[in-house]
């Protein structure tokens, strides 16, 4: 099991940017590959991005595909979501999770939840 807690969620304009940030502890963060998913209000949870345990392998929701970007740094047990050009639908709780195997856009294949964190874009 892997601990992980998001940060850097907030209030932006349209247009604008925001880096997200999800610390990993407990088993080794590069055993993971790691997913970026989002939930707002009243709308089921979504995949957002996921990147692969050494970060070569990377996908993208259509959605966001060319406006964000997954990162990782394994020797500080941090994942990364880079989000620029933010649109108002974009507003959601923003979750990371860790999976045991490879990359997956299912939320349902995913083992470990950090708590979230709220994106908010004004128009």
């Amino acid at each position: 099991q892997v601990q992980l807690v998001e940060s850097g969620g907030g209030l932006v304009q349209a247009g604008g940017s925001l880096r997200l940030s999800c610390a990993a502890s407990g088993r080794t963060f590069s055993s993971y590959a790691m997913g970026w998913f989002r939930q707002a209000p009243g709308k089921e949870r979504e995949f957002v991005a996921t990147i692969s345990k050494y970060g070569r392998t990377t996908y993208y929701a259509d959605s966001v595909k060319g406006r964000f970007t997954i990162s990782r740094d394994n020797a500080e047990n941090t994942v990364y979501l880079q989000m620029n050009v933010l649109k108002p639908e974009d507003t959601a709780v923003y979750y990371c999770a860790a999976r045991s195997r490879g990359v997956s856009t299912s939320p349902n294949d995913y083992d470990d939840w950090g708590q979230g964190t709220q994106v908010t874009v004004s128009a």
